[in-house]
């Protein structure tokens, strides 16, 4: 398959965690690892947060409480999980989430000096509010 390297170990359990909002992935070569539902959802593949390109991240903000509502395995290669704030389209192969799990750390705190430099914040309560969309805030005159 695209995207899948042949020596990434195939996950032999997969357990989502609701409670404690954690994925848990168990690999054949006998690592397990516990990726946190924000970690994942802000290190979503999919193009809307990669970008098309280096540099072209979109910061994701606010995404502390996200859930996991959802886990669709696609083929036999990836998971396709479907998050709380209505984010659906990152598909996480296991090549991803392998790597995901061994360079978590390193991650995290790339995403969290990230959010330093930017003036970003994990709470969704500290987040400015969305633009009005449209008629003003719906009072008529």
């Amino acid at each position: 398959m695209a995207g899948l390297d042949s020596n990434t170990p195939l996950p032999t359990a997969i357990t989502l965690h609701r409670g404690s909002r954690v994925l848990e992935i168990a690999f054949a070569d006998g690592s397990t690892f516990r990726l946190p539902f924000e970690f994942l959802r802000v290190y979503s593949p999919s193009a809307e947060v990669r970008g098309h390109g280096p540099g072209q991240e979109v910061l994701q903000q606010g995404k502390r409480d996200v859930e996991v509502l959802g886990l669709e395995p696609v083929g036999n290669y990836a998971l396709k999980p479907s998050f709380s704030d209505g984010h659906d389209s990152g598909l996480y192969s296991w090549d991803y989430l392998y790597d995901l799990g061994r360079r978590q750390d390193a991650l995290w705190q790339e995403y969290l000096a990230r959010l330093e430099r930017e003036g970003g914040t994990r709470d969704p309560a500290q987040l400015p509010p969305p633009a009005p969309r449209g008629g003003g805030c719906g009072h008529h005159h």
